[in-house]
C-alpha cells in the first residue's frame, strides 16, 4: 500500500458481521466512510458536510471484495487521492489485514451546496490542501 499515504486502523465489530459469519458487503462502505471522515479531519478543519463553504455528496461507490474479513480482525483502511477535478475528487481505498489485501474501491465525491441542493465548485482552500496531500 505504498501509494496510499493515509492509514486508518479499524477493528471488525459484531455489527459488521453478516449471517455468513464474515464482514457484510455493506459494512465495507462504512469502513471507507469512517476512514474518509478521519482523512478529511487530518487535512484540516474539514468534514463531509463542511469543506469550507460546501460539503460533498457521493454519486456512486465501487467496491471489490478480495478476501473474507472476520470478527475481531485488525484492519488498515488506506486512502489516496485518485483524481481532482474542478468540482469533484475521487478517493481510492485499500483494506488490508496483516498486509494481505481484503477489499479495495473508489468513491467519487462531488462538492455540494446543502443549502441550494446543487453541485458547486471546490473551495480553493480545500483544493490546496488536497493537492498538497496527493503529492506526498
Amino acid at each position: 500500500m505504498e501509494d496510499f499515504n493515509f492509514h486508518f486502523p479499524y477493528r471488525v465489530g459484531v455489527a459488521d458481521i453478516n449471517y455468513g459469519g464474515h464482514v457484510a458487503n455493506s459494512a465495507v462502505l462504512n469502513f471507507f466512510q469512517d476512514a474518509r471522515i478521519a482523512f478529511l479531519a487530518e487535512l484540516g478543519p474539514f468534514s463531509e458536510i463542511d469543506l469550507g463553504g460546501c460539503g460533498v455528496i457521493m454519486p456512486e461507490a465501487h467496491v471489490y471484495y478480495r478476501r473474507e474479513m472476520f470478527l475481531g480482525d485488525h484492519l488498515t483502511v488506506a486512502i489516496r487521492v485518485a483524481e481532482i477535478k474542478r468540482s469533484a475528487f475521487t478517493l481510492a481505498y485499500r483494506i488490508a489485514r496483516d498486509g494481505e489485501l481484503t477489499a479495495e474501491g473508489e468513491t467519487p465525491l462531488v462538492c455540494y451546496n446543502y443549502t441550494t441542493h446543487k453541485p458547486c465548485r471546490m473551495p480553493e482552500a480545500f483544493r490546496t490542501v488536497l493537492e498538497a496531500f496527493s503529492r506526498r
